[in-house]
């Protein structure tokens, strides 16, 4: 188990610093104190289930966490990429909405008022149309 164990660590040390994080923030995200996720980190500890989908909201790879195999997603994210994903996941949904609307407006898929609609369709399902009609007010 101590084998596994360290290779646990290590690939959860290389997913916090992939993201930026210090294991103070990632801990905070997990839920645990840094002591605990340096724990982790050094495969003292294994990390529960819960902490795992705690931090899988960021970008975390669990899968590769777990395994050693990355899932094909998160690899084909650069560095900044993962980054900018994992704050979004971060935001409360209205932010979310704000923030794709942004993007949208950049890149030119959307152009003039937003429809008025019930949802508006996106990666995870729907954005709620009362945070998207809000979005410019």
């Amino acid at each position: 188990m101590e084998i596994q164990a360290k290779g646990i660590g290590l690939r959860l040390k290389h997913e916090r610093l992939r993201l930026g994080l210090s294991q103070r923030e990632f801990g905070e995200v997990g839920g645990v104190e840094a002591n605990s996720q340096g724990k982790y980190e050094s495969g003292k500890r294994l990390p529960k289930s819960d902490y795992l989908a705690a931090v899988a909201v960021l970008g975390v790879d669990v899968l590769y966490v777990l395994t050693g195999k990355p899932a094909l997603a998160i690899t084909s994210l650069s560095n900044s990429e993962s980054v900018v994903l994992g704050n979004y996941r971060t935001l409360a949904e209205e932010d979310q909405a704000t923030l794709s609307r942004v993007i949208m407006t950049i890149s030119g898929l959307l152009t003039g008022p937003m429809p008025n609609v019930e949802s508006v369709g996106h990666r995870d399902g729907i954005f709620p149309a009362r945070a998207l009609s809000e979005v410019g007010k």
